[in-house]
């Protein structure tokens, strides 16, 4: 164990500073805004501070910790319930792991909490239901080879079918629960799955399919939100800001930090049991790993529970608050407008802190060989959310219904997923579940709601769907870069027969006589 611990020591000052580059891009933006044109009390930037601080820990332990425990442990469990080979079995256990991971969900409860018309119980519930219905629905695909855009096309037409028939208050509640149900918790063990999943297959497509998991099951909770809102009645309910901090001194900042960070204890104490517990059945029933391998995975458990509970409180106590305050500060004024342009700002830095976003990066880094680097991967998540939290602001401002924009968006996403490869499809549509996290649910998602008091908006229905925006563009930008690698590569094959025989009359001498 010491060794363990004394190894992982250069790789935590690594992630730090990988958490540092994500994070102090968002805090430089906001301090910018909070000393010029958005004024806010010191308490609140206090808090803002310390809360980014806790962030930045919180990423640090949690991307370490997920890189020697989740993933292990997600892929050793995906190769034992295919290698079974006993279809009843990988359905029942396919839907088990969606719905126990799924209610492990720190943002799901995040999201749930601030969603004024459904019980958060109610809505927890079923979106659980439905990513352990859609996890099942996923291993099939895997396990049979259905291309991944046939699905799509099938189930986003109905969701946006049963759309028509839904209560308005329910639309894009619905659409955010598909973006933060794949979150830091949820991300990592079911992309692991994945791979575990596919390892068992041996034809050339088990690495495109090993994507996709996290795809099929943002559409889940999505369906299962839209059921609900069929055939449940919303309560008639207000919505509560959350409280603005008012602090005198630097011990009563600390003192509100300290009442925050048992709730989170307790709170990822039991999001991580039901995994630990369910992976413990799993080592003594089938896997049977060595002590030196379950010490590690141990370790990491301990860091990304550290980890994820620093990150909560931070994001939370500090970020949440602050947040919600700069956008009725930024759309309270005569220039109401400039909201979307920092809107857009925030969004590009702000994909960079989201935990869950360097799990996927390294993940298609490693299983495309390089082809698709974490940087170039970064830059197109950064772009997508940056024109989406730009879309969502126009939202907030004008009350436009977010069909207008799902309805296009998602009809262009899924036409372009006939003619783009099918590995950079299934990274899209991962990744756009991975890019809607915590960062999103406790900072974007804050901002909208307090740009949507200040123009005097419906809360639910214009400041709700921001996560659900944030999910969408990736999908876009994502496959667009892989449509502009398909084309190079079409080109330089046409190009390389020319080049050749350049070559071979080049060699020839002046007075060679050529028969054709």
């Amino acid at each position: 164990m010491d060794i363990i611990l004394r190894r992982s020591l250069p790789k935590l000052r690594e992630k730090l500073l990988e958490a540092l580059q994500a994070v102090l891009p968002i805090v430089a933006i906001v301090l910018v805004l909070c000393f010029t044109v958005a004024p806010v009390s010191p308490s609140i930037l206090l808090c803002f501070l310390l809360g980014a601080a806790m962030i930045v820990v919180g990423i640090m332990f949690f991307t370490l910790g997920a890189e020697m425990s989740m993933t292990p442990m997600g892929e050793r469990v995906g190769a034992v319930i295919t290698r079974s080979r006993k279809l009843p079995l990988i359905l029942v256990l396919g839907f088990l792991l969606g719905f126990l991971i799924t209610i492990s969900e720190p943002d799901l409860q995040v999201l749930a909490d601030q969603v004024p018309s459904i019980p958060s119980g109610t809505l927890i519930l079923s979106v659980a239901a439905g990513v352990g219905l859609f996890l099942v629905f996923a291993f099939l695909r895997m396990l049979i080879g259905v291309a991944l855009p046939k699905l799509l096309v099938l189930f986003y037409g109905l969701i946006f079918l049963l759309a028509a028939f839904v209560p308005k208050e329910f639309l894009a509640v619905a659409f955010d629960s598909g973006g933060v149900t794949t979150g830091p918790m949820t991300v990592p063990f079911i992309m692991a799955l994945g791979v575990g999943v596919s390892a068992i297959r041996s034809d050339r497509h088990a690495a495109d399919d090993s994507f996709g998991l996290v795809a099929m099951c943002s559409i889940g909770p999505i369906l299962a939100v839209l059921t609900l809102g069929i055939a449940f009645r919303a309560a008639d309910s207000t919505y509560i800001p959350p409280v603005l901090p008012e602090v005198a001194d630097s011990v009563e900042l600390w003192q509100l930090f300290r009442e925050g960070l048992p709730t989170y204890l307790a709170e990822i104490a039991r999001s991580l049991l039901p995994i630990v517990l369910m992976f413990g059945a799993f080592q003594l029933i089938a896997l049977r790993l060595d002590r030196r391998t379950l010490g590690r995975i141990g370790v990491g458990l301990v860091y990304t529970y550290i980890g994820l509970v620093l990150f909560l409180t931070g994001a939370n106590v500090g970020f949440m608050p602050a947040g919600n305050y700069l956008g009725q500060v930024l759309t309270g004024g005569g220039m109401r407008w400039v909201i979307i342009p920092i809107g857009m700002l925030i969004g590009y830095f702000i994909v960079k802190a989201e935990p869950a976003v360097y799990v996927l990066n390294k993940q298609v880094e490693e299983v495309t060989d390089g082809a698709i680097s974490a940087r170039a991967m970064g830059l197109a998540l950064s772009a997508g959310v940056s024109i989406s939290v730009g879309l969502a602001m126009v939202r907030v401002l004008t009350g436009i219904s977010i069909l207008w924009f799902l309805v296009p968006g998602y009809a262009f996403a899924i036409s372009i997923s006939f003619v783009v490869p099918k590995l950079f499809t299934a990274i899209a549509f991962d990744a756009g579940g991975v890019a809607s996290g915590p960062m999103t649910a406790t900072f974007l998602l804050p901002l909208a709601q307090g740009a949507c008091v200040a123009v005097g908006g419906n809360i639910v229905t214009d400041a709700f769907g921001v996560v659900a925006m944030v999910a969408m563009t990736p999908l876009i930008t994502v496959q667009m870069m892989g449509l502009v690698a398909q084309l190079r590569t079409r080109k330089a094959r046409t190009a390389q027969p020319a080049a050749v025989l350049a070559t071979v009359f080049a060699d020839l001498p002046d007075d060679a006589i050529i028969e054709l």
